[in-house]
C-alpha cells in the first residue's frame, strides 16, 4: 500500500538559518500533491526534509516529525538508508551517473542493496523502464551510456532509477525546469501514470503544471527575504487555483507577486 505522510509543525534550519516554520500537512496515498510558491519560500526545503536528504547538507537539521504510515522516520532508531530506499527522489536536472550503461544505472540501487542475480536485475530493469516510459526507447541500447540520452530520457532515466527500489514515495524538484515543452508533458503524462501505484509530491514553479498533474496544492510563501517559509494554504488543486481561501494565494497564483 502507498504511503500516507503527514507532518507535524516541521521547522528546518541550514545552520542558524530557519527556512520553513512549523509546516503540518496531509499526504494521501496514491495521489499528486504540488508544492507552490516564489523561490526562497522552502518549497525544496520541506520535499527533502520528507525523506531526510535535507540533513545531508553540513549544519541543516529539522524538527517537528514526518510520520509515514504512522512511524516518524526522524526517530532515533530510524535507518535513513531504509527511508531514502522507501522514499525516492528525482531532482531538478537530470543526474544519470555518467560513467554508466543506461541498465546499470537502473539497477544500481539494487546492487547497493545486494541484489546480484543477472536475471532478477534484469527483470527489475525493464520492469522501472516500462514504468518510466522509456522501454521501447532504449531497449536495444542498454549496454550504452546513461549520459548519451536526451535530456527528457535522461529525466525519465532518472525516474525508473527511483522506482527500480520499489519506494512508497516518489519525491520530485521541478523534474521538468530543464526540459523543453515535448519532454515536460511526457514527464507529466508518466506522473498521471505513476499515482497508481505511488504517492507523488513535486515542486513546481509552472502554475498550469501544478493545475495540470496534481490532486492537491500546498502554497508556501515567506514575509520577506531573510524570514522562514510558511505553509499557507493546501487544498484541492481545482479549489487552490479557482477559488482559494485567501489573499495571498489568489495573489501568486494571478501573477500579482512572487
Amino acid at each position: 500500500m502507498a504511503k500516507r505522510i503527514e507532518a507535524d509543525n516541521v521547522t528546518a534550519y541550514y545552520g542558524n538559518f530557519r527556512a520553513i516554520d512549523s509546516v503540518s500537512m496531509v499526504i494521501e496515498r496514491k495521489s499528486v500533491t504540488a508544492l507552490i510558491g516564489p523561490s526562497g519560500c522552502g518549497k525544496s526545503t520541506f520535499l527533502r526534509s520528507i525523506n531526510r536528504m535535507h540533513e545531508v547538507i553540513p549544519g541543516a537539521r529539522v524538527e517537528g516529525s514526518i510520520n509515514v504510515d504512522g512511524h516518524n522516520v526522524y526517530d532515533k532508531d530510524v535507518d535513513v538508508t531504509a527511508v531514502r530506499r522507501m522514499i525516492g527522489m528525482v531532482f531538478q536536472r537530470p543526474n544519470p551517473f555518467p560513467t554508466m550503461s543506461i541498465f546499470d544505472n537502473v539497477v544500481a540501487g539494487l546492487k547497493l542493496q545486494g541484489v546480484r542475480r543477472k536475471g532478477e536485475l534484469q527483470v527489475a530493469a525493464e520492469k522501472a523502464l516500462r514504468g518510466a516510459n522509456l522501454w521501447e526507447e532504449v531497449k536495444d541500447r542498454l549496454d550504452k551510456p546513461g549520459a548519451g540520452l536526451s535530456g527528457g530520457q535522461q529525466q525519465r532515466l532518472c525516474i525508473a532509477r527511483a522506482i527500480a527500489v520499489e519506494p512508497q514515495v516518489v519525491l520530485m524538484d521541478e523534474p521538468c525546469s530543464a526540459l523543453d515543452p515535448i519532454s515536460t508533458l511526457a514527464i507529466e503524462d508518466l506522473i498521471g501514470e505513476l499515482k497508481d501505484s505511488y504517492t507523488i509530491v513535486i515542486v513546481t514553479h509552472n502554475m498550469q503544471q501544478a493545475a495540470r498533474v496534481s490532486d492537491k496544492t500546498a502554497f508556501f510563501s515567506l514575509e520577506k527575504t531573510g524570514e522562514p517559509g510558511r505553509l499557507v494554504e493546501y487544498d484541492d488543486t481545482q479549489k487552490i487555483f479557482t477559488n482559494p481561501s485567501e489573499k495571498r494565494t489568489e495573489d501568486y497564483i494571478t501573477g500579482r507577486f512572487g
